[in-house]
Formats: C-alpha cells, sequence, structure tokens
C-alpha cells in the first residue's frame, strides 16, 4: 500500500473569533506545498477551548463546516479538526472528519473534562470514529481521550494504522501529554499524532504547544515545541508493516467491549 502524507497546525487562537481563526488557518494550509492526504487542527480551533457553547455553537451547514469543505477541496485531503456543534438541542465538541468530495463523518468527545465544566455544557459521544482513507484506516479521538487507554485500544482483527488526538492541552500538564503519546504508539503499535496549540486563551491558560508525530516504537518523528508553525511528514507503511510482523504484539492483546452506557463495562 502507498505512504501517506499528513499536515499539522500549531497555533495560537483568537479567542471566540471563529471568522479570525478560519483566516488564521487557511493562511497556515496556503503554505503547504507538498501534495496531502491529510490536514490536522487542534481541539476546538475556531474558538478556543470555551464552555461558551450557547452562544458559540453552529450547526452543521455552519460557515466554519463549509470552511472545512472548501479547505478539503482546495488540498484535495481531508481536513480534520473539533469545533462546537448545536444538534438536535445538544452541543458537542465534535471532531469533524471533512472529505474532498464535501461529504463528512464526527466523532463527538467521549471523555469530556469534568475540572472545566465540560461534562456540565457538551454531551458525550457514545461511538468512536474508524474511517478509512486512500489505503490507511484512522482513528481520530479528542484532547482527555488521551488519558483512556482502553478507549484508545487498537484492535488485531481490524488495527487502525494512525491514532490521532486534536487537543487544547494546557502547559501545567505537558508531561503527562509527551509520557501519554508515547505510551500511545507503542502500546497500539501504530503511528501517533497529537495536534495542539499555543498561547494564552480567554480564561488565562497557558499552552505549550508540543504537537508530536511518534512511530510505532514510541521515537519521535516530529517534536514542535512551543511555536507556531505547519508540519508536513510521510508515513511509511512498509515500516509500519515490518514493524508488525517483526513484533505482533496486538495478537496477544486481551480481548474486551467497550459498553459506555453500561455502569458494569466500566474498569
Amino acid at each position: 500500500m502507498a505512504d501517506f502524507t499528513l499536515s499539522f497546525v500549531q497555533t495560537a487562537l483568537h479567542w471566540h473569533q471563529p471568522a479570525a481563526n478560519r483566516v488564521l488557518l487557511e493562511r497556515h494550509i496556503d503554505t503547504i506545498s507538498l501534495p496531502i492526504d491529510l490536514v490536522v487542527l487542534p481541539e476546538m480551533f475556531a474558538t478556543g477551548f470555551t464552555m461558551e457553547a450557547a452562544a458559540l455553537a453552529e450547526d452543521m451547514a455552519g460557515p466554519t463546516v463549509q470552511w472545512m469543505q472548501r479547505m478539503a477541496a482546495a488540498r484535495n485531503a481531508v481536513v480534520t479538526g473539533s469545533l462546537i456543534i448545536r444538534d438536535n438541542g445538544q452541543h458537542y465538541n465534535r471532531l469533524l472528519w471533512v472529505r474532498p468530495d464535501g461529504t463528512m463523518s464526527y466523532y463527538d468527545k467521549r471523555h469530556r473534562f469534568g475540572m472545566a465544566g465540560e461534562t456540565n455544557v457538551y454531551a458525550a459521544g457514545q461511538a468512536r470514529l474508524l474511517e478509512e482513507w486512500r489505503g490507511w484506516r484512522i482513528c481520530p479521538l479528542v484532547c482527555y481521550d488521551l488519558r483512556f487507554p482502553v478507549w484508545s485500544r487498537n484492535a488485531a482483527a481490524a488495527p487502525y494504522d494512525l491514532l490521532l488526538y486534536v487537543a487544547n492541552w494546557p502547559a501545567a500538564r505537558r508531561n503527562a501529554w509527551m509520557a501519554l503519546l508515547r505510551a500511545r504508539a507503542i502500546e497500539n503499535v501504530a503511528y501517533v499524532l497529537g495536534v495542539n496549540r499555543v498561547g494564552t486563551d480567554g480564561n488565562n491558560l497557558e499552552y505549550a504547544g508540543d504537537s508530536a508525530l511518534l512511530d510505532m516504537r514510541g521515537d519521535y518523528l516530529v517534536e514542535v515545541g512551543n511555536h507556531e508553525t505547519s508540519i508536513t511528514r510521510t508515513l511509511r507503511r512498509t515500516d509500519l508493516d515490518a514493524f508488525r510482523e517483526q513484533f505482533p504484539t496486538l495478537y496477544d492483546a486481551d480481548t474486551f467491549e467497550v459498553r459506555p452506557d453500561d455502569p458494569a463495562s466500566r474498569w
């Protein structure tokens, strides 16, 4: 199978200003010079990580969704990231997976960050999203999901090749961010991408960035640090397949079923 080229954007965000953030992110996307398969943006990239959902939510035909469709068509690539969506009277921290033809899938963040009040504002997702795109299987998740390895777990029967997290992960917990990204790569024998933001938000929370791409060994392919940038890298299919053949730990893993609404299934 073919290799897979992705780009991701690490940047500061304008607080509660979706139009300004769309302009900002489009400028970053325009700097990408290579043909790509995927563009990854941070969590709540249109607004910053906010609990003002009622004032800032869009519907699934809103301006930011339309902008994502336009970016996907222009780059002939999937564009993904999360934003605040209003759907059936509830608000979601929803990751959109937008294809070049305008069609899309979505994942609603399952693990909401209670310390920030996210559980009081946003409804929880009920299922993971597993996408196949240009021969690669990809599992996109959101920020706090990183702390829950069962939710992120790969499966030998139908393994994903790339696990990605879009985030607004504060600088105060950056050590956990870096350690957990590496752990998810090693235990799931997959490439892992974590895309964070930088700067200070409207709640005076600081973000250190530290966006990173790791291979299935847990080795860093990219470590960004604390600055605004867009990065493009190609993932090698032969490297992934060869490592899995030499070290087939997925086939020795425990099998289990996650039922989010059943308290008896919660570990």
